[in-house]
């Protein structure tokens, strides 16, 4: 079966300097779902491994239905240049970067921002920065007591946030339980959406095996926008 989609990658500078190696995943001509929508994938925790490659899957989904999805390594990562950081402030920079690149490069005048793990509290606290960014996915935030040691100071952006956002987390995840995750999400601005995904840990719903529940997911509520 051949591919209805291209791939292409490139090298996008950031407000610092920083050189972000970047994927667009792109639908052939006339199958776009919507030609005015970008979707921008955010890896997870660089210092633990985290790379765009982890996100493949899922931006190849939603490509084959229509939407070009963008995947980039963060700073430090794969052949990005610069230095990953601890607690991810210096990422929120290459996710602007990003976002605001494919806006113009392609002109998608909306994006649909996703983080998944850690990459979930780094695109929150992009959101309101980047003015084309109409929604938020999270795939596994991490709201729980110890993962708030390192990105805590994440949370409020997000949480404030007027613009819809969709939570998506096992119900065994390691990180975050759902109880902290709903007293969280009970002080949230806007439209707020959960999806629980019974019984599956935090590592477990990052691997292949979601993919296509993640893209159907995605797409469902890119609907509802």
């Amino acid at each position: 079966m051949s591919e209805n989609y291209t791939l292409e990658s490139f090298t996008v500078e950031g407000s610092d300097g920083v050189k972000l190696r970047t994927r667009v995943f792109k639908p052939d001509a006339g199958t776009e779902a919507d030609g005015k929508l970008g979707i921008v994938l955010v890896h997870p925790y660089s210092i633990l491994g985290g790379c765009q490659g982890l996100l493949k899957g899922i931006a190849s989904g939603l490509a084959l239905n229509g939407y070009t999805a963008v995947t980039f390594d963060m700073r430090g990562v794969g052949k990005s240049t610069g230095r990953a950081s601890l607690t991810g402030f210096s990422e929120v920079k290459d996710v602007v970067a990003v976002c605001n690149w494919l806006s113009n490069t392609f002109s998608l005048p909306r994006i649909l921002l996703l983080g998944s793990s850690a990459g979930a509290p780094i695109a929150g606290s992009a959101v309101d920065q980047i003015e084309q960014v109409i929604g938020y996915v999270s795939i596994g935030y991490p709201f729980g007591m110890t993962a708030s040691i390192l990105f805590g100071r994440h949370h409020k952006a997000i949480l404030q946030s007027p613009k819809p956002k969709l939570f998506i987390m096992g119900t065994q995840d390691g990180f975050t339980s759902v109880k902290q995750l709903r007293n969280k999400l009970n002080s949230a601005a806007g439209r707020v959406e959960t999806h629980l995904i019974d019984g599956v840990g935090h590592f477990q719903m990052e691997g292949p095996g979601y993919d296509a529940e993640m893209v159907d997911l995605i797409i469902k509520f890119i609907a509802s926008l």
